[in-house]
């Protein structure tokens, strides 16, 4: 789903719902979710982490051309007029990169209490069981753990690897910075998806689970 598209709205107090009849609120309910959980696992989402994870590393990079080989940009001013010109370049990149950042993880907080809010008005175990979107779940659960391998990788080898003839701590402060955004947006990611798919499946259990639920008579609204 697009960001542009609005997200669907959270369901009415009950002093307001006006549902004809409960197949009604359960149609409401399945758009309802089914859109929501497209804007948090969907393609859409997927590729604007991605593209965030790129835009940091792009800017962090170009600003990371002030580290290399710094004794040498002190004896020629046009190549630290270069770097600095870079730098200056990657700090715009930088900033667009941690708002697309936080404007994500404050859209998924967003995303998920309204989901969690339309899928406390009943139970619908037909629709429900798609709600744990296994393939995407598991494309996020892969990406965010290779993010959060090379991260926790370049946290070590890094530093065990600097000496002074190879940049040494310029070196070090340069893959720190690439392991942080690797590792921060890893986290970000398994929680993301981690967390949806223990909430779809405490809506739609298991099959057994599934048919004793679904045996009890529905609450109404």
């Amino acid at each position: 789903m697009s960001p542009r598209i609005p997200l669907p709205p959270p369901p009415p107090p009950v002093e307001v719902r006006s549902w004809p009849d409960r197949e009604a609120l359960l149609a409401d309910r399945a758009r309802a979710l089914d859109a929501l959980g497209r804007r948090l696992l969907g393609g859409g989402r997927f590729a604007l982490f991605a593209g965030s994870v790129l835009t940091l590393q792009l800017g962090w990079g170009m600003v990371g051309m002030l580290l290399a080989d710094p004794d040498r940009a002190i004896l020629d001013p046009f190549t630290l007029l270069i770097q600095l010109i870079a730098a200056v370049l990657g700090l715009g990149v930088l900033v667009p990169g941690v708002w697309l950042v936080v404007r994500g993880v404050r859209q998924d907080r967003v995303v998920r209490e309204r989901f969690l809010a339309w899928a406390a008005l009943d139970r619908d175990a037909a629709a429900d069981a798609r709600l744990r979107r296994p393939v995407q779940s598991a494309c996020w659960m892969l990406l965010s753990a290779v993010l959060c391998g090379l991260g926790l990788w370049l946290g070590f080898a890094v530093p065990a690897g600097a000496t002074p003839a190879a940049g040494g701590h310029y070196v070090v402060a340069y893959g720190m910075g690439v392991a942080l955004i690797f590792w921060i947006n890893g986290l970000i990611g398994l929680f993301k998806a981690v967390g949806h798919y223990r909430t779809a499946i405490r809506i739609a259990p298991p099959a057994r689970a599934g048919r004793s639920a679904s045996s009890a008579p529905p609450r109404h609204v």
